[in-house]
């Protein structure tokens, strides 16, 4: 009578045995087929490029394709529900910027900080104003001047209600006491377009978004939404410089949906990891204009709530918290 219990307990304990060691060789067979990284803006803009730039240096630390894909819309808040919804297997990843904090305020159908899982931190992105040179502003002061002169007279091309330079023109105007027109776009690279053609006169973008056109003289930065200068635009002052207490801008992180499996989020975060630290893709970032400060997934999270947590009297301030007051 025995000897079916001793069989029994050796057959239990080479199914725990294998079971143990298959654990270990699922975790490393992740990622085993292509992962697909969502840009929640068009293509084009800094996003869009920020998030090809990872796919492409991030293709370096696994063996398998990554494929980008935009899914733009709603201030950006249409392409994290894609993500926030997608199963939760670690092949979908996301890239997102700092309207995802101000889009839970504006859109009742927006995810909360709170419904995602962050992976890596890319780097912060300030914002700016640049104007038309054929405006006839040469600085701050005489921008600021012309529309006391004649209230609503600039039209500032800005994301939709929630979107990071859309916070940036609200806050100019907050903190200047001016009024601005402001035309909404559905991402940077349609707001590119349309201060290059003139539709509008002004716009509350990146630095490195319009780079080229300053240097060429087409259009002027004429100060920017930091602690410090711009290393792209290391003539143009900053707003404190300037006497004018307004710092905004974006920044980008890397995120999942809830779920994933630990072993597998944390292969994604090794993966990121490697690549925002890879001194070849800081340096194809750095020539793109973007400013690279890698943080893990922990420093990540408390990055974003922080930013939540200042940002919030802000939005309040401005009048843009529409749902989930606090």
């Amino acid at each position: 009578m025995r000897i079916p219990s001793i069989l029994g307990a050796l057959g239990l304990g080479l199914a725990l045995g294998a079971a143990a060691l298959s654990a270990p060789a699922a975790a490393q067979d992740f990622p085993s087929g292509p992962i697909t990284l969502v840009v929640n803006w068009p293509a084009g803009g800094g996003m869009d490029r920020a998030g090809r730039l990872v796919a492409e240096y991030a293709k370096k630390h696994v063996n398998v394709p990554i494929a980008v894909i935009n899914v733009d819309g709603a201030g950006g808040a249409t392409g994290v529900r894609h993500v926030a919804d997608a199963k939760p297997d670690g092949y979908t990843i996301g890239i997102l910027g700092a309207s995802i904090i101000s889009s839970q305020y504006v859109n009742q159908n927006a995810n909360a900080i709170d419904d995602i899982d962050y992976l890596a931190f890319f780097g912060p992105d300030p914002a700016a104003l640049e104007v038309r040179s054929d405006l006839g502003v040469n600085s701050v002061d005489e921008f600021i001047a012309k529309l006391k002169e004649a209230s609503g007279s600039v039209k500032n091309g800005n994301d939709a209600p929630g979107g990071v330079s859309h916070i940036a023109a609200a806050l100019l105007e907050a903190e200047t006491g001016v009024k601005l027109s402001k035309v909404p776009y559905q991402g940077y690279a349609p707001t590119v377009a349309a201060i290059l053609s003139g539709e509008v006169n002004s716009a509350t973008l990146p630095v490195h978004q319009l780079i080229d056109q300053h240097k060429s003289g087409e259009v002027k930065i004429l100060g920017v939404m930091s602690t410090e200068r711009h290393f792209m635009a290391p003539d143009v002052p900053t707003f404190q410089e300037l006497g004018v207490d307004l710092v905004a801008g974006d920044w980008r992180a890397l995120y999942v949906p809830k779920g994933i499996p630990e072993e597998h989020k944390a292969a994604l975060e090794k993966m990121l990891a490697d690549t925002t630290n890879d001194p070849e893709f800081q340096d194809a970032a750095k020539k793109m204009g973007f400013v690279i400060t890698p943080m893990d997934a922990a420093e990540t999270t408390e990055f974003v709530k922080k930013s939540d947590a200042e940002l919030y009297p802000i939005l309040v301030e401005a009048g843009l918290v529409k749902v989930r007051e606090k």
